[in-house]
C-alpha cells in the first residue's frame, strides 16, 4: 500500500486546504494522475498520483488542512477496481449482526421501560404527598386576587405565624414581581447590545471564508498594523491620453493584435517615476532599506475568490504592446484560477483600477512588503478653470498614492505623483521615453 503526500508547493507555502477531490475510493489512477485540488493562499494547485493502482482509502475530506508531507490517500498497486469480490459476503455479516443487535436491543429496551414504570410511579406518589403537606393555606379571595396578579401562592412567604396568606403578601409579591421583571428586561436589552455582531433576529447564512480570504484579510490588517501608511492625491487631465488613443488604436491593434488601454500608459508613467523616486520602489528588511534596481509592477486583478496581484516583469523593458499583452494574458489567468506561483511573487510596487467599477476616490492598501501602491478611479467629465480663465468641460480622473512613511517622505510621495500626473498629461514624451 502506498500513500499519496502533500508535495512541495513553494517557498512560502507549507500547508493548503483540500478544495475538491478529483477521484474517490475504489477508482483506478495513473501516476501523474491528478487526484486532487489543494487551495494554497495564492492559487489552487493539483496532487499528482505518485504511483499507479486503485484509490483505497481517502484519508482527509474536501475543506481539511494539509501541511506539506502529509499522506492524504493510500494507493493499492495491486488493486484492479473499486471493491466489489466481497460485498456480498460482507452484506450477509452486517444482516446477521443486525438481527443479533436488534434483538439484543429489544430485551434491553424492556428492562429499561419496567424501571421507568417503576420509578414514575413511585414519584408521583411522593409529589401528591408533597403536594398535600406542602399546599399554600389561603382564602378562596386571596386565591383569586393571585390569579389576577398571576402570583404562584407556593413561592410566597406569609407574614402571619400561622402561616396562612393573606392578600397584603400577594399584592407585595406582585410589586416585587413588576420590579424584577424591569431589572430582567433592562438586563436583556444591554446583553443584547453586547451581542449584536453574534446574535440575530432575523435569518442569516453563515459560509466559511476560503483559505485565499483569511490570507487576503490576514496581509491587509497587517499592511495597515505594521506601515505608517499615508494616501496623497492628485488629478489627472485624460484628454491627450484619450486623444492619442483615438488617433493609434486602431493601427495599434492591427499591427500587434491587442487594444490600446490605459493600463500601459500608466505603467510607463510609474516607472518613469520610479526612476527618479528610488525610494518608493524600495523596501525595508529589518534596520535596512533595499533599494530595487528592477520594475516588477503587479496588477491587482479582482476574481470570484479575492483580489490577486499579478506581476508584470521588467516593464521598463517592454513596450505599450508588450506591457498590453502581459496585462492581459495575466487577467485571464486570474479569472481562469490558471495563474502560477511565480506569476504572483515579488514585484516593486502596485497599480489598482478601482475605476472599472465606478469608483471616483479611494485609499489603496499597501502590498507589503512593497512601500507605494497607485490607485486609479473613474474617469468623469468635469468643468475645469484653464490657464486664460476659460472653462472647459475635461475628461478627469482621481489619482491616489498610498505609502509608507517610514522612509517615503511626503514630500517624495507628491513629487512622485505629480510626475506621474505630468507623463499622463504629456503622452507623446512618455512615447517618446518608452
Amino acid at each position: 500500500m502506498k500513500e499519496i503526500i502533500v508535495p512541495e508547493l513553494a517557498e512560502s507555502i507549507t500547508e493548503g486546504t483540500v478544495a475538491e477531490w478529483l477521484v474517490k475510493e475504489g477508482d483506478q489512477v495513473e501516476k501523474g494522475d491528478p487526484v486532487c485540488e489543494l487551495e494554497t493562499d495564492k492559487v489552487n494547485v493539483e496532487v499528482n498520483a505518485d504511483h499507479s493502482g486503485v484509490v483505497a482509502e481517502l484519508l482527509v475530506e474536501e475543506g481539511d488542512d494539509v501541511e506539506v508531507g502529509d499522506a492524504i490517500a493510500k494507493i493499492d498497486e495491486n488493486g484492479e477496481g473499486a471493491k466489489s469480490d466481497d460485498s456480498g459476503d460482507d452484506q450477509e455479516e452486517s444482516k446477521e449482526e443486525s438481527k443479533v443487535e436488534a434483538k439484543d436491543e429489544s430485551k434491553e429496551e424492556k428492562k429499561e421501560e419496567k424501571k421507568e414504570e417503576k420509578s414514575d410511579s413511585q414519584e408521583s406518589k411522593e409529589e401528591d404527598s408533597k403536594d398535600k403537606s406542602e399546599q399554600p393555606v389561603a382564602s378562596p379571595a386571596t386565591r383569586k386576587r393571585a390569579r389576577e396578579l398571576g402570583i404562584d401562592l407556593s413561592e410566597i412567604k406569609p407574614k402571619d405565624p400561622v402561616g396562612k396568606i393573606s392578600t397584603e403578601d400577594v399584592e407585595a409579591a406582585a410589586k416585587s414581581k413588576d420590579s424584577g421583571s424591569k431589572e430582567k428586561s433592562k438586563s436583556k436589552k444591554e446583553d443584547k447590545g453586547s451581542s449584536e455582531k453574534t446574535e440575530f433576529d432575523k435569518p442569516v447564512e453563515r459560509v466559511k471564508m476560503s483559505r485565499r480570504r483569511q490570507t487576503i484579510a490576514k496581509r491587509l490588517v497587517e499592511a495597515q498594523q505594521n506601515a505608517a501608511m499615508l494616501t496623497t492625491f492628485n488629478e489627472v487631465d485624460m484628454s491627450n491620453v484619450m486623444k492619442l488613443r483615438g488617433e493609434r488604436k486602431d493601427e495599434f491593434q492591427d499591427k500587434h493584435g491587442i487594444k490600446l488601454g490605459f493600463m500601459s500608459f500608466f505603467t510607463k508613467a510609474v516607472v518613469a517615476a520610479l526612476k527618479e523616486f528610488p525610494l518608493v520602489n524600495a523596501e525595508i528588511q529589518g534596520d535596512e532599506v533595499v533599494m530595487k534596481k528592477f520594475y516588477d509592477i503587479g496588477m491587482a486583478v479582482s476574481t470570484e475568490e479575492g483580489l490577486v496581484v499579478p506581476v508584470v516583469r521588467d516593464a521598463d523593458r517592454l513596450n505599450f504592446a508588450g506591457i498590453e499583452g502581459e496585462i492581459m494574458n495575466l487577467a485571464k489567468k486570474a479569472r481562469d484560477g490558471k495563474l502560477s506561483l511565480d506569476e504572483l511573487q515579488g514585484g516593486s510596487f502596485t497599480i489598482t483600477n478601482g475605476g472599472i467599477f465606478g469608483s471616483l476616490n479611494s485609499t489603496p492598501i499597501i502590498n507589503a512588503p512593497q512601500v507605494g501602491i497607485l490607485g486609479l478611479h473613474k474617469i468623469e467629465k468635469r468643468p475645469m478653470v484653464m490657464d486664460d480663465d476659460s472653462i472647459e468641460v475635461r475628461p478627469m480622473m482621481h489619482i491616489a498614492m498610498s505609502y509608507d512613511h517610514r522612509i517615503i517622505d511626503g514630500r517624495e510621495a507628491v513629487q512622485f505623483l505629480v510626475r506621474v500626473k505630468e507623463l499622463i498629461e504629456d503622452p507623446y514624451d512618455l512615447l517618446l521615453e518608452g
